[in-house]
């Protein structure tokens, strides 16, 4: 051991050199393929550190952090349009829930919105023992779903396209929380059944198990539309930030959630995980409520809400029933990136996000 160390504080091995400063003696390696320790040469081997950042950029992989690769976002059929968030008081009168969100989308419409968001659940009340009741067989359309037969209808009237919030849906003997977007010409683009189901337990606050009723999906969906290229999630999907950064690698322009948050999670949450998702991944986010209604079972937060690319809040409400009409703009998600390329930045080499979906189908 003592031949060991000497061998190692030798001459040859390890040279030591003092700098002093003020009070305290710094001692440091010195040898000869370090430069003397003084202050200009510590600026130079700053400077030298420095000019090796882009080939230590070019090591990170980035296009390794997304598997498939990421797709480039698409050229949206329109760069600005007006966008309507319908924050809508929903009863127990499922007649006077579907006149009322007719009613909304028509005055988002007037007022120059080409797309429109609905809430999650606004043709029910949000609760177990409703869900079953108020479901709809949304496949068989017309008669077996009056909410979507009401959606394809004002959306073909209206020549927008809408995000229809989400209603209970039933698919066999199964129940699904499930949204659907239709196009100008009332066709229905994509159906998205909630994947994260709702099941909390906060003690003395708030328990709600959703998957007593509902199955849980099993597909994210992203649909191209007249308005761009948009991600569709469902309440409490927006807390997983995985779907987004899907849906972000898939080029989408735009994230739709119409949620429920309620009176405990939303103060804390509701505003914090929309600006995150959108902070993240760079794009807009957008998000619907249904009004606050204090003598329902399950009382919504409200706060519908649109987020631009920067996590900047645009537009927004509080829980009163109301109608947002705000203005997206994608040229400035080239902006927002433009200025911080975090696409360019991903650590590859350490981390990566599998899209399960596109590596099977080998798109």
């Amino acid at each position: 051991m003592k031949s060991a160390i000497s061998s190692l504080f030798s001459s040859k091995a390890l040279h030591l050199c003092c700098y002093h400063h003020k009070n305290h003696s710094i001692f440091l390696p010195k040898s000869p393929a370090l430069l003397p320790f003084n202050r200009s040469n510590l600026n130079r081997k700053v400077q030298i550190h420095s000019s090796t950042a882009p080939i230590m950029a070019s090591s990170f992989k980035p296009e390794q952090a997304r598997s498939p690769p990421a797709l480039p976002l698409p050229a949206p059929p329109l760069t600005k349009f007006k966008i309507g968030l319908c924050q809508v008081l929903v009863t127990a009168d499922k007649e006077k829930n579907i006149a009322s969100a007719r009613s909304a989308i028509e005055e988002a419409a007037a007022k120059g919105a080409k797309l429109v968001l609905l809430p999650e659940i606004w043709n029910s009340p949000y609760s177990n023992d409703s869900f079953p009741v108020y479901a709809e067989d949304i496949d068989a359309g017309f008669d077996a779903s009056p909410s979507t037969a009401m959606l394809a209808e004002a959306a073909r009237d209206l020549k927008i396209t809408i995000v229809g919030g989400s209603i209970p849906e039933r698919a066999g003997d199964r129940l699904y929380n499930t949204c659907c977007v239709f196009d100008s010409d009332g066709k229905l683009k994509a159906k998205h059944r909630k994947i994260h189901l709702f099941d909390i337990d906060i003690p003395g606050k708030i328990t709600f198990i959703e998957s007593k009723t509902l199955t849980a999906g099993e597909t994210p969906t992203i649909v191209d539309t007249e308005v761009g290229r948009i991600g569709i999630g469902i309440c409490y999907d927006i807390r997983f930030q995985e779907l987004a950064m899907i849906y972000a690698a898939r080029g989408a322009h735009l994230l739709c959630y119409p949620g429920a948050f309620n009176m405990t999670t939303g103060p804390l949450h509701w505003e914090l995980l929309q600006r995150a998702r959108a902070a993240d991944n760079q794009l807009y986010v957008a998000t619907c409520s249904p009004a606050r209604d204090d003598k329902a079972s399950y009382i919504a937060w409200g706060h519908s809400t649109l987020v631009g690319p920067f996590g900047e809040v645009l537009a927004t409400t509080e829980h009163q029933q109301e109608i947002i009409i705000a203005e997206i703009d994608y040229s400035i998600i080239d902006l927002r990136r433009s200025s911080l390329p975090l696409t360019k930045q991903r650590r590859g080499d350490l981390y990566q996000l599998v899209d399960i979906q596109r590596l099977n189908s080998g798109s």
